[in-house]
């Protein structure tokens, strides 16, 4: 009997400890609905690549694993890290791809269905500097629209680098 009592104390430990992780609290799983298995179209209807959205790290990041379509030669790969920062509280994304870039995007307002990147400052390989924003919609619960923009106006006006339509696999 003391055996069983000392179980059941165990179990209650352990689940008020987890619901104290502090990335379970609502604004960590504002970005949960891009999570799954995707593949990308761009809007004329040809795919892009694949990507799966893990969560990781005691449910602290959103990890998207990339793998673009053959570009002279080259099968186009990235990874990205999306966490909420609970000191800034906004959303932030660490972009890094098998070309050499990385993008830091520092900003990042969420809501449910809905997450806007900002990245004040992007140097491109000419030495360009730019401004960069990324937004990713729920269109519904098998539908995901990634859509990347870039100012180089300081934000007055911006132009689409990619529109991208993410589906779930089946």
């Amino acid at each position: 009997m003391r055996k069983n009592i000392f179980i059941i104390g165990l179990l209650i430990i352990a689940q008020s400890g987890i619901a104290q992780l502090p990335c379970s609290k609502p604004e960590f799983r504002q970005f949960d609905f891009w999570v799954g298995e995707w593949e990308a179209f761009s809007p004329n209807g040809n795919k892009s690549g694949d990507s799966k959205i893990s969560i990781i790290i005691d449910s602290c990041v959103i990890l998207e694993e990339w793998t673009g379509t053959i570009n002279q030669g080259i099968t186009y790969k990235g990874k990205s890290f999306n966490s909420y920062n609970v000191a800034t509280k906004q959303w932030q994304q660490t972009w890094t791809d098998n070309t050499g870039n990385t993008t830091e995007f520092l900003r990042g307002e969420g809501s449910d269905g809905k997450i806007v990147y900002y990245a004040d400052r992007v140097t491109d390989a000419k030495g360009n500097i730019f401004k960069r924003r990324l937004t990713f919609t729920k269109l519904d619960n098998d539908k995901v629209r990634q859509f990347g923009e870039m100012s180089t106006d300081g934000g007055t006006t911006w132009k689409v680098e990619y529109d991208l339509e993410y589906r779930r696999k089946k």
